[in-house]
């Protein structure tokens, strides 16, 4: 199913109903301030190990990431210190995955790995629905094949035509992007950056 979704003044119902999916334990398709990505429930098990199956991930050997709404609910789910705090502050919502060490409100999924992406995108969109489930949204940019048109990335009609039979949901709302966020580690309190992105650090 596809659902056309704007940054302002969506319709209640089609947000609720999104909502119902996620947590039915369902998966969606959606833009972030990067590139369109799949996502589910961030506290449901078995959900988590469906992406991953899509991904071909191994989540014992993968970092997986979760979408908060602001920065309080990122402190429940990860253990953030004063310096990656301000930072964070500083770079958010933007195009940044920080790697942090999770917290035990995290699934057994991501205690394997003991540490969380964390994205907080620029998307009213995703963040809506973040904020809506009150709860974080484990995401992970679309599969992609070697030599595919990238419009099977960017394009949500196309996107639905090739993933629409592996989720519940692809929401439309435009044309996505082509680079990945800029992954940010601080894990040991140090920012280290270990993929640039389309974001560009501001220090704190």
């Amino acid at each position: 199913m596809l659902l056309k979704l704007y940054e302002k003044n969506n319709n209640p119902q089609d947000l609720q109903e999104i909502v119902a999916i996620l947590n039915d334990g369902g998966l969606i398709i959606y833009p972030t301030d990067t590139m369109y990505a799949i996502g589910c429930h961030g506290l449901k098990e078995r959900a988590i190990e469906r992406i991953c199956k899509i991904k071909e991930i191994d989540p014992r050997k993968n970092n997986l990431s979760i979408i908060c709404y602001d920065l309080s609910s990122i402190s429940e789910y990860a253990k953030v210190d004063n310096n990656t705090f301000k930072l964070m502050k500083r770079n958010l919502p933007g195009p940044f995955t920080f790697i942090l060490n999770g917290t035990n409100r995290l699934p057994k999924i991501f205690r394997n790995r003991k540490e969380v992406g964390i994205r907080m995108p620029d998307n009213n969109i995703i963040r809506e629905i973040a904020r809506l489930l009150d709860a974080p949204i484990m995401t992970t940019t679309l599969p992609q094949e070697a030599n595919e048109e990238i419009e099977y990335a960017t394009n949500p009609e196309l996107i639905d035509e090739k993933f629409g039979d592996l989720v519940d949901l692809v929401i439309d709302g435009g044309i996505g992007g082509i680079e990945p966020s800029t992954v940010v580690n601080c894990v040991d309190g140090e920012a280290e950056i270990v993929r640039q992105g389309k974001g560009w650090l501001e220090e704190a």
